[in-house]
């Protein structure tokens, strides 16, 4: 590329804002569990369900969002969820600074902050395809990818460095202040938005709740991309506790080793991410799809068979490394496409969807992955979702589908 593109200045506010966010909440990461931990004095099955109550009910809460979002202009909707996301998150160090904390609390939190984060996510999508042409599409779903990376690699090390030196509800603060500069952010935009078509009804209706389920299924596109994804996604995140307790637990890895092990391979996201768009050019969208798609289900196998020591070390962040790559080239190739080959009427609503039951898929495979490993032991429970991944690239589609009301030349590779 001869010079980096320029979106404009209300895309750079939103990228902006975004990173704010991302930054925050990765700064946070893990918090939750700590101060239930710590705090709260809960144990291993009060802390599973914590992650597990909070990403199935903020799901299931986030439903009726879609159309709620879709017949609504999405930059107001986008400032109201950041303001809620704000509120909810700076409920948590107030309760703890006037000692009225509780894991009731902590529930509710999560649960608000799910559901409010698919929400943002459907508005910010709906959003982004009025607000770019479609040539442009990749180049920002890209940056976003970067940016989480980097928030990634970064956030977790101050986070927890932060947490050391001022306490446990610092960077939940610090993560609630990050919704309140994203809303600034997104408010300080400006510009017109046309309202949608079609007003709310006074009544939501069935079909309304379940048109972005009904959109992707009857899409001969998006249906297996679609299942590809809440399938590799689940048995990615269903592997993560089982990591957790065969590392720190058995394998003995100290907590900062632990995450330096995590943290590293996450570079792999920045690499990918801004090879997205050079190689789309170069291969075409389909093609990097179907090869990335593959090459982030190869990598999890090798997990089971972790050892002690730096040997063990080097095993994960190689695999981790492969992994995080390959997702960081697949996601924004995918989001782009799938904003392309989304009618712009139900693109909130399509996105509520697909979220919420990418969602409800890691919540139901953690908790399985779980029993599993009860019953035939953590390495087996690893290897066996490893392997399972090697046959999610037959979900992929196999032929090129022209968008819903496009033209060819509007959607073509850029």
């Amino acid at each position: 590329m001869a010079g980096r593109r320029t979106l404009g200045r209300r895309f750079g506010l939103l990228w902006a804002a975004f990173a704010v966010s991302s930054y925050g909440t990765w700064l946070g990461f893990g918090a939750f569990p700590l101060i239930a931990i710590t705090v709260l004095h809960a144990g291993p099955t009060q802390v599973a369900a914590l992650a597990a109550t909070g990403r199935a009910v903020g799901a299931v809460a986030a439903v009726p969002l879609g159309p709620w979002v879709e017949f609504r202009r999405k930059r107001p909707v986008m400032v109201a969820m950041d303001l809620i996301r704000f509120a909810a998150m700076a409920s948590v160090p107030a309760a703890f600074a006037l000692g009225w904390l509780s894991f009731a609390q902590l529930l509710v939190v999560s649960v608000v902050g799910a559901a409010a984060n698919i929400a943002f996510g459907a508005a910010s999508g709906a959003y982004l395809k009025g607000l770019l042409p479609p040539e442009d599409l990749l180049v920002a779903n890209s940056r976003f990818e970067s940016t989480m990376w980097t928030a990634t690699v970064t956030g977790p090390p101050l986070g927890g460095a932060a947490i050391a030196m001022f306490g446990p509800v610092t960077t939940v603060l610090a993560d609630a202040f990050s919704y309140l500069l994203s809303a600034l952010g997104i408010r300080a935009m400006g510009g017109t938005e046309p309202h949608p078509a079609r007003k709310p009804a006074a009544r939501l209706r069935a079909r309304d709740l379940l048109e972005g389920w009904r959109y992707i299924l009857t899409h001969s596109s998006l249906r297996p991309l679609f299942f590809n994804g809440i399938v590799v996604n689940g048995l990615i995140m269903a592997t993560e506790p089982l990591l957790a307790v065969l590392l720190l637990g058995r394998l003995g890895l100290a907590p900062w080793q632990y995450g330096l092990v995590f943290a590293v391979p996450c570079v792999g996201g920045l690499v990918g991410a801004r090879l997205a768009r050079p190689l789309v050019a170069r291969f075409g969208q389909r093609n990097m799809i179907l090869t990335s798609g593959v090459l982030r289900a190869c990598w999890s196998v090798p997990l089971a068979f972790v050892g002690p020591g730096v040997p063990g070390m080097v095993l994960i962040m190689a695999v981790q490394l492969g992994l995080v790559t390959s997702c960081a080239l697949f996601n924004p190739v995918l989001s782009t496409y799938r904003l392309e080959h989304t009618d712009p009427d139900r693109v909130a609503r399509t996105l509520t969807a697909w979220s919420v039951s990418s969602s409800a898929a890691i919540a139901t495979l953690t908790a399985a992955w779980g029993l599993l490993a009860s019953v035939i032991g953590l390495r087996p429970a690893i290897a066996a979702a490893g392997i399972l991944l090697l046959a999610t690239p037959l979900l992929l589609p196999r032929r090129e589908r022209a968008p819903r009301g496009a033209s060819a030349e509007a959607t073509s590779v850029m």
